[in-house]
């Protein structure tokens, strides 16, 4: 997958890295943006408007054995922006299944959908610093 999330700076405990489920038979690159799912589970983000875990901390091969993989919590990151320029404090969410990121609503902040808070102004197709706030 392309335009993964690139690590800057891993702040409080290493990145504060939760360990979650994931399906052996998938591949997931390091930097992903993962999605939620239950129980406890996390898949490559797949679509706008939902609960994002946080970033993957390393590559998960398909069908090497692993069913669980750490995801990084708290950090500051390099990301591409989408659709709509981010600018300074600004609220992000994912954006689809490409690892990009866009401007948040108040309902992405209110369900958990929202990825961090931009620390730059990024342009769209730009890339720019996003702390990662899970």
């Amino acid at each position: 997958m392309a335009d993964e999330a690139i690590i800057v700076e891993l702040l409080g405990e290493k990145g504060d890295p939760i360990r979650y489920t994931c399906d052996d038979t998938i591949a997931i690159a390091k930097g992903s943006v993962m999605e939620l799912t239950s129980p406890r589970t996390v898949i490559q983000s797949t679509l706008v408007d939902k609960p994002i875990a946080g970033i993957a901390a390393s590559e998960k091969v398909a069908n090497d054995g692993q069913t669980s993989i750490a995801v990084y919590t708290n950090g500051i990151f390099q990301m591409k922006c989408a659709t709509t320029q981010c600018e300074i404090g600004d609220c992000v969410s994912a954006n689809a299944a490409d690892n990009n990121i866009t401007l948040s609503s108040s309902l992405d902040r209110e369900m958990g959908w929202d990825v961090g808070t931009a620390m730059e102004t990024i342009a769209i197709g730009a890339t720019g610093m996003v702390k990662i706030h899970k």
